[in-house]
């Protein structure tokens, strides 16, 4: 099987180079959007099939599948977020030839003079924002985001900034660029842009007009506290040593269990943004608490859940390969229990006890559920009681 994947603009005058209007007359078999089919249908031969590229792509891909030969017009560049990308992907012995144009983000560059070799590139286009958090708590300078029509337009990207604290970035919105009579550019200030609607297809440039200071260890005296009681957040130095013993830059999903204020959390998406980070608390209280911690530092893409963790149903959730427990709440070996059968292998828990009775629940419960017991270091904070931080790690 054969494709031939062509990149257009909006333009509704294309200007094909004469191997590609070769290729067009020479096939009777063409795929892409509906859009792209109002562009280009006046450049197809009389007979023709078209094939219209929509989900499930199960299904366009069984219509390909009688198909020798197959033209597929695309936005911009296949290969940039693009169709080329999925055809490679469910169909990798397919024979692909590539006539590509300027991707959007591309085009958005040149008509700002912009450029773009330094820029950060994230898609929104019906993905979710975990890409995009990861980007904002990293602070880059420059930024190239892809768009879509509902979730996550310029005012949707927008107010998820300023509902964490990033409005230190211009907004440059590109419309229906590529389209000589319609296209549109225009930059804003990120509060500005809330609730403004764009021509699709579009997308923006976040540019940087300073830079957000980024503690290493938040301080807890500025943290939003359980009952304003300074005793109810695991203290900064015992944070940084957990998190450190937890080796997260080596991990893709955390689990906090008994989150209380949501500090080691909110300090691991901080610290690592990569990480997928779901927390959990039995505590109501919690709820509001570590919105409140994760707005303000920052650290948005943190999924949490109240209730009692030994009766949540953790099925669907994505398996952990580092887990910091917080609080077991007299349930250490039930805890255990439930983690051990998914953490992945080589997985990390990491517990801070203050007390003999439950460092030795802690290590009974390892030992039941076939951890190991791998590090224990001791840490004391002012007059505070010490702190016995202990790791235990899942053999293969």
């Amino acid at each position: 099987m054969k494709f031939y994947v062509i990149g257009i603009d909006d333009n509704q005058n294309q200007e094909f180079s004469s191997e590609v209007n070769h290729i067009i007359q020479s096939n009777s078999i063409f795929s892409g959007g509906k859009r792209h089919y109002e562009i280009v249908k006046e450049y197809l031969p009389t007979a023709h099939q078209w094939i219209d590229i929509v989900v499930p792509l199960s299904d366009v891909f069984k219509q390909y599948q009688s198909c020798e030969n197959i033209v597929v017009f695309a936005s911009g560049d296949p290969l940039f977020f693009g169709f080329a990308n999925t055809i490679k992907r469910e169909v990798p012995d397919a024979e692909i030839i590539l006539y590509p144009y300027f991707n959007s983000l591309q085009l958005l560059a040149h008509r700002l003079v912009l450029p773009y070799h330094d820029m950060h590139i994230v898609s929104l286009t019906g993905r979710p924002w975990d890409k995009f958090d990861e980007a904002l708590i990293s602070g880059y300078a420059k930024m190239g985001i892809l768009t879509d029509k509902k979730n996550h337009t310029p005012s949707t990207i927008a107010q998820r900034m300023l509902d964490f604290g990033y409005d230190n970035y211009t907004m440059t919105v590109g419309e229906l660029l590529g389209n000589k009579e319609k296209e549109n550019t225009s930059t804003w200030n990120i509060k500005d842009i809330i609730g403004k609607a764009f021509k699709f297809p579009n997308n923006i440039i976040l540019q940087q007009t300073y830079k957000r200071n980024k503690p290493f260890g938040l301080p807890n005296e500025k943290c939003h506290l359980l009952d304003g009681r300074v005793n109810m957040i695991t203290k900064m130095p015992i944070r940084l040593l957990s998190l450190s013993m937890l080796d997260l830059w080596n991990k893709e999903t955390l689990w906090d269990v008994g989150f209380c204020t949501g500090s080691v959390s909110i300090e691991a998406k901080l610290q690592f943004p990569h990480l997928k980070v779901i927390a959990f608390e039995i505590r109501e209280e919690g709820r509001e608490l570590i919105d409140a911690n994760a707005k303000l530092w920052g650290t948005p893409g943190i999924e949490s859940y109240i209730g009692d963790f030994t009766q949540k149903d953790i099925s669907e959730l994505p398996r952990p390969d580092a887990v910091f427990i917080g609080g077991h709440g007299g349930k250490m070996n039930h805890i255990i229990q439930k983690i051990a059968p998914i953490l992945a292998d080589n997985g990390v828990i990491v517990f801070n006890s203050v007390s003999e009775n439950s460092q030795s629940l802690f290590r009974e419960a390892i030992q039941e559920n076939n951890l190991t017991l791998q590090e224990s270091t001791s840490i004391q904070i002012d007059n505070y009681n010490t702190i016995l931080v202990m790791k235990a790690i899942k053999n293969k």
